[in-house]
């Protein structure tokens, strides 16, 4: 038996070590499909060439209130940013997407008040959904000094996953955030087929790692999923009193 394995080594061996020598670097090369080439942005705040511009500073015409809001009027656009009006309720996307790369900044008041989650709080909804929760939110919060449940902070998933680090900066600075987000599948009969995973960066700092979320994000109760496609992308005007937040350079890339 162990002379049959040794002759059997041996001869694997030697086969591989032909195989690497008539081996071709070629052969493990390959030249189609061609990358797309596109135009990445040359200066701050300037999106790639193939980016769907969602607000770029000088109307809301991507944007639509929501069906649930108060009111049909807009946020306030001024000084190339679009101010949360708290009164007019929820923003949407005009148009709707699965799965994408998304580039958003916020800026946190300077003269924020409140404290825990009554502190700037906003959310940035990668699908929202017209039932239960309202979609899957990605949380926007002060958490400079500010402490709250650490699955409610700014860069969680909202009541699901906290983030890896507290990336934020001071009031009155504008933060980014960048999100690469998959959408959950669905099979015929409405159940998963797929759950829904969002990568993102926070100000340039890794917060969420491929994170699968286990359904919607509910402020009361557990997550869920219910079948759905294509959905808008939803900014949160949130009710607590303190002084409304700001975004800015907002562009998406269809994956």
């Amino acid at each position: 038996m162990k002379q049959n394995l040794l002759f059997s080594a041996i001869l694997m061996g030697s086969f591989l070590s032909t195989n690497a020598q008539t081996a071709k670097p070629e052969d493990t090369e390959y030249y189609t499909p061609i990358p797309k080439v596109i135009t990445p942005g040359s200066v701050y705040g300037v999106p790639p060439s193939d980016a769907i511009v969602l607000f770029g500073g000088k109307n809301l015409d991507q944007w639509v209130p929501t069906k649930d809001s108060t009111s049909n009027k807009k946020w306030t656009v001024a000084n190339n940013c679009m101010t949360v009006n708290k009164a007019n309720g929820d923003l949407q996307t005009k148009r709707s997407f699965l799965d994408f790369q998304l580039h958003i900044e916020y800026r946190i008041p300077s003269n924020i008040t409140g404290t825990g989650q009554a502190r700037g709080n906003s959310g940035i909804f990668l699908a929202a959904l017209p039932w239960g929760a309202g979609g899957y939110e990605l949380q926007v919060l002060d958490n400079y000094k500010n402490t709250t449940y650490v699955n409610g902070q700014v860069g969680s998933l909202y009541k699901q996953t906290p983030p890896l680090a507290n990336a934020c900066r001071k009031p009155g600075q504008w933060q980014t955030y960048d999100v690469i987000w998959t959408a959950p599948r669905f099979n015929e009969d409405g159940t998963v087929k797929s759950p829904a995973r969002a990568t993102v960066l926070h100000n340039g700092v890794l917060v969420q790692n491929n994170t699968v979320l286990t359904g919607d994000t509910p402020y009361i109760g557990q997550p869920s999923y219910k079948q759905h496609g294509p959905e808008p992308i939803k900014l949160q005007a949130h009710g607590d009193k303190s002084e409304p937040i700001s975004y800015r350079n907002i562009w998406l890339r269809e994956l």
